[in-house]
Order: structure tokens, then C-alpha cells, then sequence
């Protein structure tokens, strides 16, 4: 059935807000991602919670694309939506399979060159170097995960599964959240995860219990969109996250020492377990997800000074970004390796990935800016 001409939604404006946030994520992300960092180690909101920028990274982007899979299918209809969507993924497949082949060509090199012996095993490569043509075929499949080489295919795979979530949303409202919130609990239950190919590697992020973060926020997209608001403003929603991010501090006091007593709860993979993606974790992830929508306004002058704007080019091109941030951040580590007595190697690598990465997100801005009739950076969604 057609949709009558009031019932499709207008094209909403590009929310700076989320743009600032997601650029501010792929510099936490890249701080993380550099091995011996204490800036990365203890000056990062993953330091002091139990989830990190990873998951409002995933979050995010479901949330920004179920809006945009909404508004394509209210207006060109449900095919030419999901043909969209499955260009997206494989445009991101192919991005994923770029970064498996340049950072394996690194890491080989990089352990033959005498700097960094063994490097390749340290990353998970052994594989590679063993049987290189069936580690090159286990590698397209996305299922051979060398380290730094896992985050981008379950992007990929929750994009697909997307066109499925909302042909169940079509029919069965939200009860279409059963899927993402049964696929977590056959993770949390019974150990339902993807096959692993080649020896010595596992996956980083079991995609069965991460789409529950991606596709939860595809169906909060979808409901900005057609409602303007995703949740009602609940106190009680508010209190409530407020108060799981205060745990989350308190447990991170008391591992670190930080507090007089001790408490009772010890640092496990059940509270902070990042590849099946722990309870703890994944609540944390939502409520301070609500806390940052609730506190931060969609729109304000602060927004637009010269740092924010850098900001806002790299949430723009935030999977470029990130990208890059990968290399950067074996190139950080590996020096901290080479130098370990440098203290001041850290703020000075840091700052500069960090200066490097929001002056790529400008040249890919500039770029935009060129090749659109409009003349002003096209909009990225994916």
C-alpha cells in the first residue's frame, strides 16, 4: 500500500549534536586503540564506566541509519530501501576487506623489519603467515579476525539484518524488538556465536550480542523520525541511568583502589565482558546514551566554534576517520614499544594522531564541499 503524501515524513536536518559526539568518539576510540597510553588509559570516559566509545559508536549508527531506511521507504518504498542498504554494506564490506589487507601487509612487515619482532603473531596474523591462501579466503569472509581487523564487519553484518527488523517492525510494531533482545539472550545463554576461522584468533565482537545496540537504535531512529522524540521524558528513565552510571564509577573506584573500602564485586568478563557484551556493559551503554540526548541540546552556539566544527567533520566521516585512527594507533604503540622510557611521547603522538585525524576529516569535508551541486559537504549516514 502506498503511503498518502502526509504520512511520509519530511527529511529532517543533519543533527549537529550527533555529529560533535561521533567525531569526539573516533578520537576516544583512537586514544583506546594505542597499547601504553595513560591517556588513553585513564582519560577516556571507557575509564571510568563500563562500557566505552565502541558502543555509542555501533549505537549511533543504527540510529542514524534506521532513520534514514525509514524515510527511504516512506518515500521511494521498501525495495528501494533495502537495495540501499545492501549497497551500504558492501561499500562497507569493501572498506573492511581494504583495512584486513593493509593492516596484515603492516603487521608482516612490520615483524620482518627486526623493530617489532613477532608482531605479526602479537596481532593474531599466525594464520596468515601458516597458510596464507586459506587465511586470505577465511579473511573475506569475515570470519578470520586478526586483531584491530573485528569492529567493522559486525557494522556489516547489523546493516543486513536491518531490512529484516523493519519488515518485522511493519507487522508487529515493537514487539520486532523480540529479535535483537532474543539474539542477546542466546549469546548471554546458550553461547550462540559466529564460526572463527584460522588458528589463534577469536572474534572481538560476537555481532549476535552487538546488534542489540545497533538495531535498538534503528528503532529509536525510526521514532524520532516519524514521532519526533524517541522516548518519552520519564524521570524515572532518567534516575534510573543516572544511577547505573554511578555503579559503573563506584566498581571503577574501587578496581582502581580509589575507594576506602573495597567493594565486594570483583573486575569480570559478566560486568565489563566487551565481546559477548556483557548485561552490565550494555545497560551502561544505553543510559549514558539517554543521559548525553537528555542533557545535550540538539542545537546551541557553542556548537559551531572552530573546535566543534573540527569535531563535526569527523562524525561527518566517521568511518574514514576511524580508519585512519587504526593505523595511527599501531603507529603510537609501536613507538611507545621502540621508546618505552619517553614519557613525553604520549601527549606528543596523542595530540598529533588526534590533529592528524581532524585534519583529515577537513580535507574529506573541503572535498564534499566541491563535488556537491549545493556547494556544502554532502551528508554521510554510514
Amino acid at each position: 500500500m502506498t503511503l498518502s503524501a502526509p504520512a511520509i515524513p519530511a527529511k529532517p536536518p543533519r543533527d549537529t549534536r550527533v555529529d560533535i559526539i561521533r567525531g569526539w568518539l573516533q578520537l576516544t576510540i583512537f586514544a583506546s586503540h594505542a597499547a601504553g597510553s595513560w591517556i588513553g588509559a585513564w582519560l577516556i570516559h571507557g575509564a571510568w564506566g563500563l562500557s566505552d566509545s565502541s558502543e555509542q559508536f555501533v549505537f549511533l549508527s543504527g540510529l542514524m541509519l534506521g532513520s534514514v531506511f525509514a524515510l527511504k521507504s516512506a518515500r521511494q518504498g521498501r525495495r528501494a530501501a533495502n537495495l540501499d542498504m545492501l549497497m551500504r554494506s558492501l561499500r562497507l564490506y569493501r572498506t573492511a576487506m581494504i583495512v584486513f589487507a593493509l593492516f596484515g601487509a603492516m603487521a608482516i612487515l612490520a615483524g620482518r623489519s627486526g623493530f617489532w619482532p613477532g608482531e605479526a603473531e602479537r596481532l593474531g596474523w599466525s594464520y596468515m603467515l601458516q597458510h596464507p591462501v586459506w587465511a586470505t579466503l577465511a579473511g573475506l569472509t569475515t570470519f578470520y579476525q586478526p586483531d584491530f581487523t573485528d569492529i567493522l564487519p559486525v557494522f556489516m553484518w547489523c546493516m543486513l539484518t536491518l531490512p529484516l527488523f523493519a519488515w518485522l517492525e511493519a507487522r508487529v510494531g515493537n514487539w520486532a524488538l523480540l529479535l535483537p533482545f532474543g539474539l542477546y539472550l542466546a549469546v548471554q545463554t546458550a553461547g550462540l556465536a559466529p564460526p572463527v576461522l584460522g588458528t589463534g584468533t577469536k572474534s572481538g565482537f560476537n555481532p549476535f550480542a552487538w546488534q542489540i545496540l545497533f538495531l535498538v537504535g534503528a528503532w529509536l531512529g525510526r521514532r524520532v523520525l516519524m514521532n519526533g522524540r524517541a522516548l518519552p521524558r520519564s524521570p524515572w528513565l532518567i534516575g534510573g541511568s543516572f544511577a547505573v552510571l554511578a555503579a559503573g564509577l563506584l566498581l571503577r573506584l574501587s578496581w582502581f583502589g580509589f575507594l576506602p573500602f573495597s567493594l565486594p564485586i570483583a573486575e569480570n568478563d559478566w560486568i565489563i565482558g566487551k565481546d559477548t557484551l556483557a548485561l552490565p556493559r550494555v545497560l551502561h551503554a544505553f543510559a549514558l546514551a539517554l543521559l548525553v540526548a537528555v542533557t545535550v541540546p540538539r542545537e546551541a552556539r557553542w556548537m559551531h566554534v572552530a573546535a566543534m566544527r573540527w569535531l563535526a567533520a569527523a562524525g561527518r566521516h566517521s568511518l574514514q576517520v576511524f580508519c585512519v585512527g587504526l593505523f595511527l594507533s599501531w603507529g603510537v604503540t609501536a613507538a611507545f614499544r621502540l621508546w618505552p622510557a619517553a614519557w613525553w611521547l604520549d601527549p606528543v603522538l596523542l595530540i598529533s594522531g588526534c590533529a592528524i585525524l581532524l585534519a583529515f576529516a577537513q580535507w574529506l569535508d573541503r572535498g564534499r564541499a566541491t563535488s556537491s551541486p549545493a556547494g556544502r559537504p554532502a551528508p554521510i549516514t554510514a
